[in-house]
């Protein structure tokens, strides 16, 4: 039996265990500790398995009252650096959240602390676990395009208004939409191109479609603007642009503002791997129904591998014969696939048989990239990531 401990068990860490570690898992699971600040709530989303669980109040009592096999790291976005470094001292497997960090000093933090760890820790970064980017990083190192000189990434989001509309626009947990959203493209760009992100140049556009001057508790339903909105259930509906839930306003004061703090719009980086190739990554977030894309363009002389998960296909271009492959994959799975197969090898990571598919590392290291291209939206400075092992005197 696996003796699970969830720190932080909200809508992810729970949907998580339960459609994807649980059918995966060819031994018992269970939940056997708890610590969240919102029991009623993690209890309403357990299991008939979890007759057993404990609440405790910190990381240190879930650790000596429960002893879990593994722990799963589903707090809000400020909290992961900090409990995953508590986390560190007691030498179990960790499944973290994205992003690790929200901030240099909580980088920092993480990797002081695992730098002397046992703990072995895998990062929620399900792209790259995909059937359709693990399917192109093997034709990539098969040679299908000789030497990767270039990559194009691009996310338009068809669902980004969530990020105006729940807890995701309190800025202060979040730290921005580059480490919400890029932090996902930019480990799946370094692992496609094999060299990590070490300059980053970018630019965002704030507070040109969402925030404004609404109240910052206003909902749909007691808006007297509701039915010309488009924002609204009812609009949404019509438009076939969103769902039909009630929700908080999009164009309200708490968004924030680009001084105090605020998700960009959209935004774009130009990026510099070690091995001198260079990529560009575009991100939007007004993005509806069939606009929605999610891929990446690797492109070197002999040849073009361009996949899509929302076309749910991969095309290989031959440049010097006259072929050209398209390969589909199968669809309806959580995050393309990649939740299953993160879900499969925490297990295996748990039962001693495989190490992480994106250890603390890859997490660090997307992060700081995250990081570097926030700090040079807002600067509109070149800005040189920092990697893991070496000296830096950036601050928050």
């Amino acid at each position: 039996m696996i003796r699970l401990g969830v720190i932080g068990h909200g809508g992810r860490a729970s949907s998580f265990i339960r459609n994807c570690m649980r059918p995966v898992c060819e031994t018992d699971l269970r939940i056997v500790g708890i610590v969240d600040p919102d029991e009623k709530g993690a209890r309403s989303r357990l299991g008939p398995e979890d007759v057993d669980v404990r609440f405790f109040s910190s990381v240190d009592e879930l650790m000596r009252g429960a002893g879990p096999d593994a722990v799963v790291i589903g707090t809000r976005c400020n909290l992961h650096a900090p409990v995953a470094v508590e986390c560190a001292a007691y030498d179990v497997p960790v499944f973290l959240e994205k992003p690790v960090a929200i901030s240099y000093s909580q980088s920092a933090d993480l990797e002081r602390a695992y730098q002397s760890s046992r703990a072995p820790v895998l990062v929620s970064f399900p792209l790259r676990t995909s059937p359709l980017c693990v399917l192109a990083k093997s034709l990539l190192d098969d040679d299908a395009v000789g030497v990767r000189h270039h990559i194009l990434a691009t996310n338009y989001v068809s669902y980004g208004t969530v990020y105006w509309e729940k807890e995701y626009r309190n800025y202060e947990i979040t730290g921005g939409l580059f480490l919400q959203k890029a932090t996902h493209d930019f480990d799946y760009m370094m692992y496609l191109m094999d060299s990590p992100i070490i300059s980053v140049t970018a630019t965002a556009h704030y507070g040109g479609i969402f925030g404004g001057d609404k109240p910052a508790d206003l909902r749909c339903s007691a808006c007297d603007q509701r039915h010309t909105c488009p924002e609204s259930p009812e609009n949404r509906v019509r438009n076939g642009s969103g769902g039909s839930a009630d929700h908080l306003c999009l164009f309200s004061e708490a968004a924030g503002t680009p001084e105090t703090g605020t998700n960009e719009d959209t935004s774009s980086a130009l990026v510099e791997f070690a091995d001198g190739a260079h990529g560009v990554y575009t991100q939007v977030f007004f993005s509806r129904r069939d606009a929605a894309r999610r891929g990446a363009v690797v492109s070197g002389y002999e040849g073009t591998v361009d996949f899509d998960w929302y076309r749910n296909d991969l095309i290989r271009t031959r440049h010097h014969r006259p072929f050209t492959d398209r390969i589909t994959a199968a669809g309806g799975m959580s995050h393309f696939g990649g939740d299953t197969e993160l879900a499969r090898n925490f297990v295996a990571l748990i039962e001693g048989r495989e190490s992480a598919a994106a250890d603390i590392w890859d997490g660090i290291r997307s992060v700081n990239a995250c990081l570097a291209a926030r700090e040079s939206a807002k600067t509109r400075k070149h800005v040189a990531v920092r990697l893991p092992g070496k000296s830096d005197s950036r601050s928050d």
